[in-house]
């Protein structure tokens, strides 16, 4: 999943608790987790150096890809936060600080891959064991088909968090 779409669903989440910054923070970052699990389509990172036998071998190489890939990362990034806020703020800020730490929550356990791949350590070692047996197996391997996938579970969370 994009980081948009991921954080898109994670203020959606955090919704639930209007009042409680920490709770919305961890919403979206459960919620991350459940719509991983849903056959999804990822962007390619040219700097990731995949292990096929062991997936928990895979790593990022720092060097000329990596600066592009950030490009990608650092757009999609800014998506991931201006659009939840422009979905779901009010004129309250303590509302918006609710979106926004849904929005952040939803892309962390994404964040934390890269922390992992350089720092192999616990408790990520077991979250980035967890995030790999959750998600899908199966990938949408077009963005053509990727895309507006994810903009349609994007749109049916955006309703159905309406209606709540």
């Amino acid at each position: 999943m994009t980081l948009t779409t991921h954080a898109i669903v994670g203020a959606a989440a955090a919704k639930l608790f209007p009042q409680h910054y920490i709770l919305a923070f961890f919403a979206g970052f459960i919620s991350h987790f459940f719509i991983d699990a849903i056959p999804h389509w990822d962007y390619t990172l040219s700097s990731m150096k995949k292990d096929e036998q062991n997936p928990l071998n895979n790593d990022i190489v720092f060097g000329r890809s990596f600066i592009l890939d950030l490009l990608d990362i650092g757009f999609d990034f800014f998506l991931a936060l201006f659009l939840p806020l422009l979905i779901f703020s009010s004129n309250e800020i303590s509302q918006s600080l609710i979106v926004l730490c849904g929005a952040v929550g939803g892309v962390s356990p994404d964040a934390l891959q890269f922390v992992y791949f350089k720092f192999r350590r616990e408790p990520l070692v077991s979250l980035q064991k967890f995030h790999q047996w959750i998600h899908a197996d199966t990938k949408i391997e077009s963005w053509k088909r990727g895309i507006p996938a994810q903009l349609a579970i994007a749109v049916f969370v955006i309703f159905i968090s309406t209606k709540i």
